[in-house]
């Protein structure tokens, strides 16, 4: 019996563990997407979930911090205040405690390293290395990103060039479900880079305990300074430790010291320190504890708190899942047509909206159904934050221009960020024939993109003829040569 117990004991997930997988289930509640190969679009995707949890993976409910924040830079100062005061409230709040125990990439990476193989043990070298991080972080999240904001053309550099999140989360994710065929024509040398990225890195997480987080990833540079005054956490007392190194040595990270900026607080060091020097920041509850034998009163009492948590915390995960499960993919914006009468397919009369038409001063008041032009239109939807939407607008500026009087572009932002449109437009298309709408409105966000067969992907194009009717859907950049063939041949 007492070997079957140590068996059980030794194969069950811990505390920590189980919280791992529910941040991981809770940050990707939208299990539809999986099956649907859509992306979620709603209001809560406007919010900064703690952890590494990429914004394209079909499940993610929210946004990744790391990817707002470089992002943020070329947006409007609210944008950028928003982003950067959510991460300090992250970091004032949990410091480095979200790696460790909120982070789902965090958890892949522990996964993996259980396979059995040689480990490599920390040490001088990957101490050092461990500094790679900040780098990473000063470079690629702060200058790179906002050298090009100076341009006016958003780079979120780290999440398009390193990112394995992005890759395995929202690449492959969205990639493995049939629906997305049609994006395997868009993967070039930069896809393959950053699949090459994610397999060295899943690769080296097998034989080196979070590799990524310990000497890649910014974002636990980033909380790492505020561990030292972090309300979650793990803190040392001084007065009280020999420094006997018992829990350095029990710490798989490239800690100096209990708590500095490499702590992950975990708080595998707590029940480890014989002088109980160690202090878990927190509800005790969450870390096993270093104490004598606690009297049965107290015992029965944490057993009662935990299970309230654990019901609590499970009414909440079902309660999300349940929730995204029952959002609808796609709402008909024009409630007088039939689905027969009406569709997104090559081939259908499109649906049909007035969008209202926006300039460098904001949303005019007129509205216009891109559906009723009596011309040919081309329906883009772009935003101020992708770079390939912005790389491509001139095509569309170049096809209006040159087709004045056949064709209608309309550039349509998204429902996210849309505040920065009009500067964006003011500055750079100020005189633009192409129409400028964004896709939200009173009771209307984001709707239209997605009734249009939007994935949750940008850039989208799809090129009406004159009658409204679908005849091109391109899920993906496009370059002048080939907006140019589209028209000419409807004509």
């Amino acid at each position: 019996m007492s070997k079957i117990k140590d068996t059980l004991k030794r194969w069950m997930p811990s505390r920590r563990k189980w919280i791992q997988l529910y941040t991981a289930l809770l940050f990707n509640a939208n299990l539809k997407g999986f099956v649907t190969g859509n992306i979620y679009q709603g209001n809560t995707k406007a919010m900064c979930v703690p952890g590494l949890n990429c914004y394209s993976c079909p499940g993610a409910v929210g946004a990744c911090p790391l990817g707002s924040l470089q992002g943020s830079f070329s947006a409007d100062r609210s944008t950028l205040y928003y982003v950067c005061g959510i991460l300090v409230l992250y970091g004032v709040l949990l410091g480095r405690t979200i790696c460790g125990w909120l982070c789902p990439f965090g958890l892949i990476q522990e996964l993996l390293h259980k396979i059995k193989t040689p480990k490599l043990k920390k040490g001088p070298v990957t101490r050092v290395l461990s500094v790679l991080k900040y780098v990473i972080l000063v470079f690629f999240v702060f200058l790179v990103p906002i050298m090009y904001a100076f341009r006016d053309t958003p780079l979120p550099a780290f999440c398009k060039y390193i990112c394995p999140a992005g890759t395995l989360e929202g690449g492959i994710s969205l990639l493995a479900n049939k629906v997305n065929d049609s994006y395997f024509s868009m993967l070039g040398p930069l896809f393959t880079w950053k699949f090459l990225v994610l397999m060295a890195i899943v690769v080296g997480c097998v034989f080196v305990f979070r590799l990524f987080c310990r000497f890649i990833c910014p974002l636990g540079a980033l909380y790492g300074l505020f561990n030292r005054f972090s309300l979650f956490g793990i803190k040392l007392h001084r007065d009280k430790c020999t420094d006997c190194g018992l829990c350095l040595s029990k710490c798989q990270m490239d800690i100096r010291q209990v708590g500095d900026r490499e702590c992950i607080g975990c708080g595998e060091c707590v029940p480890v320190c014989p002088t109980k020097a160690i202090e878990w920041k927190g509800p005790k509850i969450l870390v096993k504890a270093n104490e004598g034998a606690a009297t049965e009163k107290a015992k029965k009492s944490r057993l009662i708190t935990r299970i309230i948590a654990t019901v609590a915390m499970l009414a909440v995960l079902v309660g999300a899942v349940a929730y995204y499960w029952n959002q609808e993919d796609a709402r008909n914006p024009n409630p007088g047509t039939t689905e027969t009468e009406r569709g997104n397919q090559v081939g259908d009369l499109c649906f049909g909206y007035d969008l209202e038409i926006v300039d460098g001063n904001g949303g005019s008041g007129k509205t216009v159904d891109p559906t009723a032009t009596g011309k040919i239109t081309v329906i883009n939807f772009w935003g101020t934050w992708c770079t390939p939407c912005v790389a491509e607008l001139p095509y569309f500026d170049r096809i209006a221009t040159e087709y004045a009087d056949k064709v209608t572009v309309f550039a349509i932002h998204s429902s996210v960020s849309k505040e920065t449109a009009p500067a964006y437009i003011g500055k750079y298309y100020p005189d633009s024939p192409m129409l400028f709408s964004w896709d939200g409105g009173e009771g209307f966000s984001g709707e239209y993109y997605t009734a249009l067969g939007g994935r949750g992907t940008y850039p989208y194009t799809i090129v009406l003829d004159e009658k409204g009717i679908v005849v091109k859907v391109i899920h993906s950049s496009v370059t002048y040569e080939d907006l140019k063939a589209v028209v000419e041949e409807i004509l």
